[in-house]
């Protein structure tokens, strides 16, 4: 089950994409936060994957205007993009909500989508367990969260995925984060570059992507709460 789903944040409905489980009961959550395009077809896919694998995924549309993505992206206050997760979170643990299980859930963070999944995953005690790819972990030290300043206050367990031909982010800022973050794995892939998960995108990476994509899915498996089905025999 897969498609557009509104999520009451603040006083009106923000845009959002659900995949869920066929199966009938509460599934574990992951929240996937987008690139800087936003809510592209690469979102969903993941999320679908997620779903395939009995985990239900929701990519939140954060960016309020059209047009230039990197204007949009300085458009969101990192505060606004903290309280709008929690209102979403919220929603989802609500009454109003059946199919979601309790005791947290992921977050994962796809460029600087991993930002705001840091920020949150550092501050917010309903997040479980923490993945990021090719997120920058330099270079936004202008903004209200700068990524450097949490990676040692991660209390969840981490997957970092990178690649090493990665113009946008160097190799050495992804060492200085899994020394930041000792308990995390950050892991490098030998020639990848930014995207190197999206089949749309010009770096696309088959190799890297396989690998890195079942590595997310059994991540989120083993951190979260396990699903709760419910036999309709």
């Amino acid at each position: 089950m897969y498609g557009a789903w509104p999520i009451p944040i603040g006083s009106a409905l923000r845009t959002a994409y659900l995949a869920r489980p066929d199966a009938a009961g509460k599934f574990p959550v992951v929240f996937v936060l987008p690139t800087l395009d936003g809510l592209t077809g690469f979102e969903k896919d993941m999320c679908r994957a997620f779903a395939r694998s009995g985990v239900v995924a929701i990519a939140p549309n954060f960016y309020r205007q059209a047009g230039d993505p990197l204007a949009a992206y300085h458009d969101l206050a990192d505060s606004r993009a903290l309280t709008d997760l929690d209102e979403a979170h919220e929603f989802v643990m609500s009454g109003d909500v059946d199919w979601a299980v309790s005791g947290g859930v992921g977050i994962l963070g796809v460029d600087v989508g991993g930002r705001f999944g840091i920020m949150v995953a550092a501050t917010r005690p309903w997040v479980r367990a923490l993945a990021v790819a090719y997120a920058p972990l330099t270079g936004d030290e202008d903004r209200e969260f700068p990524v450097a300043a949490y990676l040692e206050h991660l209390p969840v367990p981490v997957l970092g995925l990178y690649g090493t031909a990665d113009e946008l982010i160097a190799v050495a800022t992804v060492d200085e984060a899994q020394r930041r973050n000792d308990h995390g794995q950050w892991i490098l892939y030998e020639g990848a570059g930014h995207g190197f998960l999206d089949i749309d995108a010009e770096l696309y990476h088959p190799d890297a992507a396989s690998d890195a994509g079942a590595r997310i899915i059994e991540f989120f498996k083993a951190a979260l709460p396990r699903a709760e089905e419910i036999d309709l025999g």
